[in-house]
């Protein structure tokens, strides 16, 4: 008997196994190569600024054609595209001289960038590289969202069943990972207010329980509403499902919506720990400890009791609505973990970064060395408990264990370091103001990705289902498939460029920081 087309569908995003660490490692450098062909262009030649029509062509061709291409056309030789797109980098920066420093225009500062910039006594201005990795991170989450349903991107790309790595599994920690970093600017500004008040040898007030629960009530609402939104649009138009993903009813907004009440009671407890303790430099050492704690506690309940077996193999009606969601809602651990672990990042990247003060400056820049110590601490811990004789774990994005939280952290300090190298080097050395050396490195197209991410997220998700219910993906010309994926990204670049154009849009974007 033919199976119907969306049983084909379930079965060609179903069962992959996944493919090495170190192709998944060649394709996402794809960004930062492009970035440092970006800051060649913009350090050598200003070639981005002013800003018109013909700078958003190639920055979208940089910062969203190059990282489509190779998830699809240049999968299987991401290595000569990295080549292909540094090649004219490194003939530009040794052929011309550095640009003179020039002001850059400064759009007005919205409210929510004044916020950013002022928190009292702790400064914590926008950064360039944070800003292109989360841009990045969600460009290629955006693009794989619907590439994964067409044959021109690999099936070791899609999300493995249930050991092993894969692009997209990269890709949802990494969504995780990256909200987690942005949002650690909350605990730092009320960490810093109780540093000021010991300073002042007064008693500091932690927020009350009421207020939290505003807050996480306030973040949570939103994700909750959509996750519904999501399980209703899907069943009533019988899409096809990956149900050993999250479950029957599970989706990865309701894991986003579970995040800000750990959340607020780990701030809570915060406050608990001895006063000596609670500084600005010990948060990014609590957050990891904290992570790794819950990550730990969450694999050794997978190991010593029947739950990993349950979760991957156990019968789903006899438990209920838990049994026909038990991976969303036992992977959310894991998630948890990783968010904590972004909240580690953010603690030492977020607060502003400045030289010593014997006026030496550092060659790498003054965030260097915490981003490689920390990058390889999650290395080195992810290679312990992958490779280490006697525990041998195995990565399994479906149960979100142990492994699966130290790669997702391992990587995307590697990734931030990475960026922030490239940010430093070409401009952050300059002698412009902090906010010119922003304009100057920041892609726009990028910029907006990030500025404006859970719309253009939704967005994603609502192109995704009408092609897939307009077209038949599966059985597509490759290159069509590619044209289809190019008009698809392309919607969303100007989707998201013209939404950072309205003065009265809303701080929606914003809940992906919780």
């Amino acid at each position: 008997m033919s199976k119907t087309y969306k049983q084909r569908k379930e079965d060609f995003v179903s069962n992959h196994y996944g493919g090495t660490i170190s192709e998944i490692n060649f394709v996402t450098a794809v960004a930062p190569a492009a970035y440092i062909l970006y800051s060649v262009l913009q350090s050598r030649l200003r070639f981005f600024t002013p800003y018109g029509s013909l700078q958003f062509f190639f920055d979208f061709l940089l910062n969203a054609v190059a990282i489509l291409f190779a998830t699809t056309v240049y999968s299987s030789y991401p290595a000569l595209l990295n080549v292909l797109i540094l090649s004219p980098a490194i003939f530009i920066y040794f052929t011309t001289r550095a640009a003179p420093q020039r002001i850059v225009p400064v759009g007005p500062k919205t409210g929510k960038d004044k916020d950013v910039e002022s928190s009292g006594h702790l400064e914590m201005p926008k950064k360039a590289f944070l800003t292109v990795y989360r841009g990045a991170m969600m460009m290629v989450t955006c693009i794989s969202i619907l590439a994964v349903d067409f044959k021109v991107f690999p099936r070791r790309f899609a999300k493995v069943e249930n050991w092993g790595t894969s692009l997209m599994d990269l890709g949802v920690g990494s969504f995780v990972f990256s909200s987690g970093v942005v949002s650690a600017r909350v605990v730092l500004k009320e960490l810093d207010a109780f540093v000021q008040a010991q300073k002042r040898n007064e008693k500091y007030n932690t927020l009350t329980a009421g207020k939290r629960i505003q807050a996480t009530i306030k973040s949570t609402l939103p994700l909750l509403v959509l996750g519904f939104i999501r399980l209703a649009s899907v069943k009533s138009t019988g899409y096809a499902e990956h149900i050993t993903e999250y479950g029957y009813h599970w989706n990865f907004f309701f894991t986003l919506a579970l995040l800000p009440p750990f959340v607020h009671i780990f701030q809570s407890l915060l406050f608990f720990l001895p006063p000596r303790l609670l500084t600005i430099s010990n948060l990014p050492f609590i957050y990891s400890m904290l992570s790794v704690l819950v990550a730990s506690a969450y694999q050794i309940l997978l190991e010593t009791t029947g739950l990993k077996k349950f979760v991957l193999v156990g019968e789903r009606e006899q438990w209920g609505l838990i049994g026909w969601n038990k991976e969303g809602i036992f992977s959310f651990f894991g998630y948890l973990a990783i968010f904590l672990a972004g909240m580690s990042a953010g603690g030492y990247l977020l607060p502003a970064s400045h030289e010593p003060a014997s006026g030496k400056k550092s060659r790498f820049g003054p965030l260097s060395k915490s981003l490689l110590q920390w990058s390889i601490f999650w290395i080195a811990i992810f290679l312990v408990t992958s490779e280490w004789r006697g525990l041998g774990l195995q990565v399994s994005r479906r149960l979100a264990n142990l492994p699966y939280v130290l790669w997702i952290a391992a990587f995307n300090t590697s990734q931030l370091m990475a960026f922030y190298l490239i940010d430093y080097f070409f401009i952050g050395r300059g002698k412009g103001t902090e906010e010119e050396n922003y304009r100057l490195a920041t892609p726009m197209v990028l910029e907006a990705f990030n500025k404006e991410g859970l719309p253009i997220f939704l967005l994603a998700n609502v192109l995704t289902g009408v092609i897939n219910l307009s077209i038949n993906t599966l059985d597509m010309d490759n290159r069509l498939a590619v044209a289809v994926l190019v008009g698809y990204v392309f919607v969303l670049t100007c989707a998201a460029t013209g939404l950072g154009m309205i003065p009265w849009r809303t701080k929606f974007g914003g809940y992906l920081g919780l």
